[in-house]
């Protein structure tokens, strides 16, 4: 017998690890979506006109030559202690939540909590960030995080705006903030007209401005209570905004008890790794009155169908989705998973806990300070918690250096200063360090003296609710971080189907250099040369994005999709207004184009004008070409999504972009449905200005229950010189965040995947995510109409199942979206972009075992309709209206016009291990009526529960 040798490869990452249905399983999948081969299948899909001709170029890597190149990689970064401060710190991580949260899957590969009946151990863990945020600032309602605290600070400029009863056109920016949050803020000032005054707070006029935002402490370190000037601003009908640090506040006099209309700050130092610049949660908390106009999500308190309490998004028709260009914000991606760390670090320590922290941080900080004035030099403020600044005058580079030698990076301010934070991993060898940088042997003894005058002092308690008190032995954490992740659905236990958001495999070898500390523990301002290994893994994504979509240069700047689109639209009209044509301002915009489109121009301060779609769901190319003219010389732009919103190449997307560019405008094509174009087509080839990529999409970032997310914007040359700046790096242009390279550390995850998948890897992953769609439009024929299709009866790597009909019988989407958390489903994407719908996207990672419990699924539900609209049950009496069902339905008496078995064990289900949700169906009316955004007492579970 001829010995034959396999040909199969197991360290084929791409194939044998990502991509989802085997060889075998993709052929039966072709059969049923008719097609003789993939190339044929994609031929009919995308239209041959915008194909790319040459395949991208890099050979793949397997798991473990990854990780040994990511290795040699981290090796080239430089690990000193940095006591730069300036928003960021060093901190503990516990390993508890390391190990339970970070790298858990179980929390970051979750979606946004928009079925919140699947969602209620994350929507805890963030109502406990909101609790823990309005506690320590003293104010009644706060959000679940922003992107950071710069941006935070820029979004509560915006919201003093609308609200203030003043009728100044000025906001003043006190000169201690943060230098990166002050630059931000002048971003977001410039476009919508709004004039910043940055001062010293001495010099504040509160009647020629409309708000107010004090750094809380100051960037240099100084601490003074801002009452008096809260008052005068309210007495001149403006708004207070300060900006503060959680750590701080378990000593300082917080806020609220100033006065304050809203506090902003960065909750990074609650165990968070700096990462040199991200992911990190933000916070925004305000007063009770000011709760509608505040941007990004807000957990809240309802009731289940069983009247027991269920956690869910409140006043969600806030969100850009729905106001589109009326939004309050373009916010899309939060912090979430970085939020949940935070609160749990509260959890875990407690409030005795966290002030005996902030008490050690700020001793060590009065130890140096008397330290450095016992030896002669000139230290300020007197008044501080953890930062001190220091004259040393033309001595500045040689302390700067002799700090070097010692493994410390120093802040330097102008050339005379140096500045110093001190934070939790501070130790006393940390301390006897940076005095021999100054030339000083031995630390002062330990004194229980305040750096900072006793009315400063907190009065007020906090963290008082049982949460935070609770037996906080590693035994109790794990179990309790344990049952919220299991009350949860994320992608380690099912297929989330979800239109527009590509719910991929984040695979463990790309999750794991995040955590290493080679990368985990920098400082987003240390010098360059000590990041060395971050910037190769950023130039060479960099190389391979510009390969992938055909553009010049890309920024990495933006921390969110939507901050991609503002920071892309900004950049178009810094180039407008360099040509001498800053009144170009009219944005073109599709009605179906995704809600942060017309929320993002609104806040580049573009004017909106929108344009009509076809009657299958394509761009109406008159209207627009009539529009376009309409506009002419102020046209600035259009925004378009391809393949469309509805999944289909549209075929005049050429046409499109030449009809902007004839007019002098730029074309703004959404990266968001990339995972359809990646080794297909180039958006920059087809006519594309600029493109941001949702690299918690496409390229494999996990969205970790609703963020972190990055928006990194690709360009064309001409565009190149007004990506966004920053005050480290420098730029023409001003930042859109907080860090100069955005939340580099998960730049590494998208970095790792294209390096493991390879360019072969990265267009068959294309491939497959277009076969899966139309694999599922295909078996649903019949069961559920597909809403749109293009010229060939293909759809992308998405389609949309119409279940409008349905609602003549009284079944709604909504019955469908809660019938599949029975099945152990996500829901698809409800409502968008058409109401009454479903839109499906299973991606590439998907294998058909699990696509086709999807469809068993759906074909079930569909019998279930069937049986309403033949009048043998009604909508309201059907297993549709009770979905989902919890053990307490299995377990109760049973009156129900169907069987326990239909109705708790459909047949998309698992018998064995079957996920129950652990409430019913939410009220969201009674939730929005009721708003209840921080912890409730026990008693009031207790109530509930009788």
């Amino acid at each position: 017998m001829t010995f034959t040798p396999t040909d199969y490869n197991p360290y084929d990452f791409a194939n044998r690890r990502h991509i989802g249905p085997s060889p075998a399983e993709m052929a039966e999948m072709l059969d049923a979506v008719g097609a003789p081969t993939l190339d044929a299948l994609i031929g009919e899909t995308v239209p041959a006109s915008i194909r790319q001709q040459k395949p991208l170029s890099w050979a793949p890597l397997a798991e473990h030559e990854l990780l040994a190149k990511l290795k040699e990689v981290a090796a080239k970064n430089r690990v000193m202690t940095s006591l730069i401060g300036q928003g960021y710190y060093g901190t503990v991580t516990p390993p508890a939540i390391q190990r339970n949260i970070l790298e858990n899957p179980a929390w970051y590969t979750a979606y946004t909590p928009y079925q919140p009946e699947i969602a209620q151990g994350r929507l805890e863990a963030l109502l406990n960030f909101q609790t823990m945020v309005c506690d320590l600032t003293g104010l009644d309602i706060a959000n679940a995080s922003l992107l950071d605290e710069a941006t935070a600070a820029a979004e509560a400029m915006t919201m003093a705006e609308r609200s203030a009863k003043s009728k100044a056109r000025a906001f003043f920016v006190d000169q201690f903030c943060h230098p990166q949050t002050i630059a931000v803020i002048r971003t977001r000032a410039e476009p919508l007209g709004i004039e910043v005054i940055e001062d010293r707070v001495e010099n504040l006029d509160p009647s020629k401005v409309f708000g107010a935002i004090f750094q809380y402490p100051g960037s240099y370190g100084h601490v003074r209570d801002y009452s008096a000037e809260i008052a005068a601003l309210h007495a001149q009908k403006a708004l207070a905004v300060v900006a503060t640090d959680l750590l701080a506040l378990c000593l300082l006099k917080e806020p609220g008890a100033m006065g304050a209309d809203i506090a902003v700050g960065s909750a990074q130092r609650f165990g968070v790794p700096l990462g040199y610049g991200g992911p990190h949660a933000a916070f925004m908390a305000c007063k009770d009155d000011l709760k509608r106009n505040m941007p990004g999500r807000i957990v809240g308190v309802s009731v289940d169908s069983h009247g027991t309490r269920a956690y869910r998004l409140s006043l969600q028709t806030r969100e850009q989705h729905i106001r589109r260009e009326k939004a309050t914000s373009n916010v899309c991606t939060a912090q979430a998973l970085l939020a949940v760390m935070a609160s749990m670090y509260a959890v875990f320590h407690g409030p005795n806990g966290l002030r005996a922290i902030a008490e050690r941080v700020h001793f060590l900080t009065q130890r140096l300070a008397r330290a450095l004035k016992a030896a002669g030099a000139k230290v300020s403020p007197k008044a501080f918690f953890d930062t001190i600044t220091v004259e040393v005058g033309v001595g500045q580079a040689g302390i700067l250096a002799a700090a070097r030698a010692e493994g410390l990076n120093f802040r330097k301010i102008g050339n005379d200063r140096i500045g110093i934070s001190l934070d939790e991993t501070t130790s006393e060898e940390v301390l006897a360090r940076v005095l021999r940088a100054f030339g000083i042997e031995g630390a002062p003894p330990h004194r229980a003296a305040l750096g900072f005058p006793e009315s400063l002092l907190r009065e007020s308690d906090y963290l008082t609710h049982p949460v935070f008190h609770m037996n906080r032995a590693e035994s109790e954490m794990m179990r309790y971080m344990r049952r919220l992740s299991d009350r949860d659905l994320a992608l380690d236990r099912a297929m989330i189907p979800l239109g527009s958001c590509t719910m991929k495999l984040n695979a463990a070898a790309e999750m794991m250099p995040i955590t290493w500390p080679e990368f985990s523990t920098l400082h987003p301002f240390v010098p360059q040369d000590q990041a060395a290994g971050y910037h190769e893994a950023i130039a060479d994504l960099t190389a391979k994005l510009c390969e992938i979509t055909g553009y010049d240069a890309f920024s990495m700047q933006p921390n969110s999709g939507a901050q991609g689109e503002y920071a892309g639209l900004l950049t178009i009209l810094a180039w407008h207004k360099a040509r001498g044509e800053g009144a170009r301002k009219v944005c073109l915009i599709p009605i179906s184009a995704h809600g942060t489109n017309p929320a993002s121009a609104q806040m580049a301060g573009m004017e909106v004008v929108v344009v009509k779609a076809s009657a299958n769901g394509d761009i109406d190319v008159d209207d627009f070409r009539d529009k376009a003219a309409k506009a002419g010389e102020r046209l600035a732009a259009c925004m378009i999504t391809y393949p469309s919103t509805h999944g289909v190449f549209e075929e005049t997307v050429r046409e499109v972009c030449k009809i902007t560019h004839d007019h002098g405008g730029q074309v703004y094509i959404d990266g968001a449905n990339m995972n359809a174009m990646v080794g297909l087509v180039k958006p920059g080839e087809i006519g594309g200005d600029v493109s941001h990529l949702n690299l918690h999409k496409t390229f494999a970032i996990p969205h970790g229950g609703g963020g972190p997310g990055m928006g990194p914007i690709g360009v064309r040359a001409h565009l190149a010189p007004h990506l966004p700046g920053h005050p480290v790096t420098g730029g023409e242009e001003g930042p859109v965040s907080a860090a100069p390279w955005g939340s580099a550390s998960i730049l590494l995850i998208s970095w790792a995947y294209c390096l493991m998948m390879g360019g072969s890897g990265l267009t068959q992953a294309t491939r497959v995510a277009i076969l899966n769609a139309n694999y599922i439009a295909a078996r649903l024929k019949g069961a559920y109409e597909v809403l749109y299709m293009g010229n060939r009866g293909r759809v992308a790597h998405e389609c949309i199942l119409d279940t409008r009909p349905f609602a003549e019988h009284g079944v709604t989407v909504d019955d469908i979206a809660k019938r599949l958390i029975d099945n152990g489903f996500h829901a698809p994407t409800m409502s968008w972009p058409v109401s009454g719908t479903l839109m499906v996207e299973p991606t590439e990672s998907e294998t058909k075992a699990e696509i086709d419990r999807f469809i068993n699924a759906l074909q079930a539900i569909r019998e279930e309709i069937r049986a309403v609209e033949a009048g043998e049950i009604s909508a309201e009496d059907s297993p549709l209206r009770y979905a989902p069902h919890t053990v307490q339905d299995l377990v109760t008496d049973w009156d129900r016009k169907y069987t326990r078995e239909q109705g708790c064990f459909p047949p998309g289900a698992f018998r064995v291990d079957k996920y129950w949700p652990p409430v019913g169906r939410i009220d969201n009316v009674y939730g929005d009526r009721n708003l209840i955004c921080t912890c409730p007492p026990m008693e009031a579970y207790a109530n509930a529960a009788e």
